[in-house]
């Protein structure tokens, strides 16, 4: 018989399908905002990172407007050939001030910060020391690191502790400590004072991803300045995709770790720089986020009233402790009857999250707070995830 060689595209979608782990991409037309058009349906929406609501925010739009009519609508080029312009440069010093760090770096997206610069900084003869629910893009990058990984049980320190005397003994030529500063689908944060306590009796390296941290801890600056460690992590891996509302992924930190990443992550040297437009308006969120503090107030009022009557209903968010709260079911069938219901019945749009994004006992939706919500818009939501839950003997 003949070979079917793409036979098991089909085969392991049925199966996805059958298990009920298939994610099923919706579309919107619009803006994205609290209250938007999804597959032809007026939705309120609950599962976006655009926590402080910026990505439509009329200042940034006007400036990506502004530039674009400039400068054209692409780069042209990879960074390092033809492709950055004096609007790059100047995001890239307002960033690091605003960061307070020496230098920062505009990447193609947070994954390709993970995944082009961790195996630059480490390789064969080394070790990461990775906590064990760091997100897809670090396991990646280590993974084409070379570099021995250890996984350290999640926010343990005696046991990082542990994995770091272990690293020592085995004669490591470096030794790299990576975690999430904000875990994305339990919303808990990285005891990083702590982490950063011990890397330096260790003399390791450290390197945090803070893509959801940033624009909502620290007065927006990050978990750096959260626990006021500016100068003490080594590598700061970012996204102005989040919390700021537009794209791109960064890199934070010495002039010396900049000038290395610019000139050995294949990721930044091989792809096409970001349009114009997008550069200009990531200054312009950084100038929003500065010069407007009441998007970083809200977001962090409706967190505190959300999370407060969803666990009052009986739900589990588990450790969340930032505006990502999960609601964890369990079971993936009914996770995804939970967000099926809420979207076609009560017109609330929340993603469900299960395997492999998270373990299939600890399948969830996934809540996300945005400043741009409003107490009525809450307390519909609300209405409608206790209703829906109690059909469901969730709660």
């Amino acid at each position: 018989m003949k070979r079917d060689p793409v036979a098991f595209l089909k085969e392991d979608m049925t199966e996805l399908r059958g298990n009920n782990l298939e994610w099923v991409i919706r579309y919107l037309e619009g803006g994205s905002k609290p209250h938007c058009i999804v597959n032809g349906k007026e939705v309120l929406m609950l599962n976006t990172n655009n926590y402080l609501g910026l990505a439509t925010h009329p200042k940034i739009i006007q400036a990506a407007i502004d530039a674009t009519k400039k400068y054209g609508a692409g780069a042209g080029a990879v960074p390092v050939i033809a492709g950055s312009f004096d609007l790059t440069r100047e995001f890239q010093e307002k960033f690091a001030k605003y960061k307070e760090v020496e230098a920062s770096l505009l990447c193609q997206t947070g994954f390709a910060v993970n995944s082009g610069l961790i195996p630059m900084l480490v390789g064969k003869p080394d070790i990461v020391v990775s906590d064990e629910l760091n997100h897809g893009s670090i396991i990646d990058g280590v993974r084409l690191s070379g570099a021995k990984r250890v996984i350290f049980k999640h926010r343990d320190i005696s046991d990082l502790e542990k994995q770091l005397k272990e690293a020592e003994k085995g004669g490591a030529r470096r030794i790299c400590i990576i975690t999430d500063g904000v875990f994305s689908m339990d919303g808990d944060m990285a005891p990083l004072d702590k982490i950063v306590g011990v890397a330096e009796d260790f003399g390791a390296m450290v390197f945090v991803d803070d893509c959801h941290g940033e624009g909502i801890l620290g007065e927006g600056k990050g978990i750096v300045a959260h626990f006021n460690l500016q100068g003490k992590v080594h590598v700061e891996g970012g996204s102005m995709s989040k919390g700021f509302g537009v794209f791109g992924g960064t890199v934070a930190g010495s002039k010396d770790l900049i000038e290395f990443c610019t000139n050995k992550s294949r990721t930044y040297l091989l792809s096409t720089a970001h349009p114009p437009g997008i550069v200009a308006a990531n200054i312009a969120s950084i100038e929003v986020v500065e010069n407007e503090p009441q998007h970083f107030k809200a977001v962090w009022e409706h967190t505190n009233y959300f999370k407060k009557e969803v666990q009052s209903m009986g739900y589990d968010t588990g450790r969340s402790e930032t505006p990502i709260i999960p609601l964890i079911i369990g079971d993936p069938g009914k996770a995804q009857e939970l967000a099926r219901i809420l979207f076609e019945e009560e017109n609330i749009y929340g993603t469900p999250i299960v395997f492999p994004m998270v373990a299939r006992e600890l399948s969830r939706i996934r809540v996300q707070m945005n400043a741009l919500l409003t107490k009525e818009d809450l307390n519909l939501a609300l209405a409608s995830i206790e209703k829906v839950g109690k059909k469901l003997d969730i709660i």
